[in-house]
């Protein structure tokens, strides 16, 4: 079986675009780390995704927090093999935490919840400099027996239940006793629309999983004036969905007969940013699959395939976590949680909904597709996932 034909392509949709995206100024102090965090973000993903055959969800601005708290932490060669696989040589790591910071505050009310935590074993104990910078990355650091490995796990646990308002649970189960050093982050988003979905004509439609699967889900639905852009050699359309807090989601649906997989393997930074920058203001009926994700991965094996490797060493350079030497990260622990729904804090006249004169074009997300969220200020990139079947958590 195959999905029906779109009711206007997304080519047909962009000749009618009344203006052009406003671009945004941004701070010349942050604009080299921001395109570093969305390049990075894409390589996450593409690590992570390519691993999956099911849903994904990665809270990569929570991930790339984690990982500067611990490029903080290394030297020697362990920090250049860091620099280099996070892309940022050359960066000057004195001010690095503080860029951070800035940026870190600049998407904080944006909807994102989020922790970084840095556990090594007992009886290291991270320096109070070290813990001062890990604020700077949104982080903790504490101290764990491992040798009592349901204590430790009760603990972190405990942890991300707090850092994301009791989303996140049960982000860790048999722990190792030997365990030196844990790095673990969590995150929960509600993706609140700006203006909302009306919820009164929520109505279940078919979601084309594959040409053999077909799902029944709940489609929300919303007219009005929308960003759009299409990405010829992608053959992917690109719609812009404006949220609460000064962030936004990009939902990019490929071209029917076109495979997602095969789209986000050519997804990088630039790819991203460039659909931005193209987006386009046209009249629209949107339909968009409600769904919600909860993923939990363990990152090693996927940090390695990114040349990462001397922190899972025993040779590693982490001295400046408190002066201790030979100390090795054994695993990074990263759940994370979306809900994209008719969720809004705003009360708007109609629903929502906009009134045309004649009906304008509709695009119906019924296929696979990948959605990226970023703060709009900034360009930050805060989540990139895939959706293959909303119907599965």
């Amino acid at each position: 079986m195959t999905a029906p034909a779109a009711l206007f392509s997304l080519v047909g949709l962009l000749l009618l675009s009344l203006a052009s995206c406003q671009t945004v100024t941004l701070d010349p102090s942050l604009a080299d780390l921001t395109s570093k965090n969305v390049e990075l973000a894409a390589r996450l993903y593409r690590a992570v995704s390519s691993r999956s055959d099911d849903n994904v969800f990665l809270s990569t601005f929570t991930l790339n927090a984690g990982l500067l708290a611990l490029l903080s932490a290394a030297n020697g060669t362990t920090r250049d093999e860091l620099l280099q696989e996070l892309g940022l040589t050359g960066t000057d790591l004195e001010t690095l935490p503080d860029q951070f910071q800035s940026l870190r505050t600049a998407v904080q009310p944006a909807g994102l919840q989020q922790g970084v935590a840095v556990f090594p074993a007992q009886p290291f104990q991270l320096s109070q400099s070290y813990l001062d910078l890990l604020r700077k990355f949104g982080g903790i650091g504490e101290s764990l027996s491992y040798t009592t490995p349901q204590e430790a796990a009760n603990t972190i646990n405990l942890w991300a239940e707090e850092a994301t308002g009791d989303q996140v649970r049960d982000l860790v189960a048999n722990l190792d006793s030997e365990t030196q050093l844990l790095l673990v982050t969590a995150a929960t988003f509600q993706a609140r629309f700006s203006p909302p979905f009306n919820v009164s004509i929520t109505q279940d439609e078919r979601f084309y999983v594959d040409r053999y699967h077909v799902v029944m889900v709940p489609m929300m639905f919303r007219a009005g004036k929308f960003f759009l852009a299409y990405d010829r050699q992608l053959k992917v359309g690109v719609l812009k969905l404006p949220m609460a807090g000064g962030a936004a989601m990009l939902v990019a649906l490929p071209d029917e007969g076109v495979d997602v997989t095969v789209v986000e393997e050519d997804v990088n930074g630039g790819t991203i940013q460039n659909w931005i920058r193209q987006l386009k203001k046209t009249k629209l009926e949107v339909q968009l699959p409600r769904f919600l994700l909860e993923r939990s991965y363990r990152l090693r094996d996927v940090l390695q395939t990114l040349s990462i490797t001397q922190v899972f060493q025993g040779s590693a350079h982490l001295a400046n976590m408190g002066g201790a030497s030979g100390i090795k990260l054994n695993q990074v622990y990263h759940k994370c949680f979306v809900s994209v729904d008719e969720t809004s804090d705003e009360v708007t006249a109609g629903g929502g909904a906009s009134v045309f004169t004649s009906l304008p074009p509709r695009l119906t997300v019924n296929r696979p597709f990948l959605f990226v969220v970023y703060e709009e200020a900034s360009g930050g990139v805060l989540a990139m996932g895939r959706v293959l079947d909303p119907s599965r958590r």
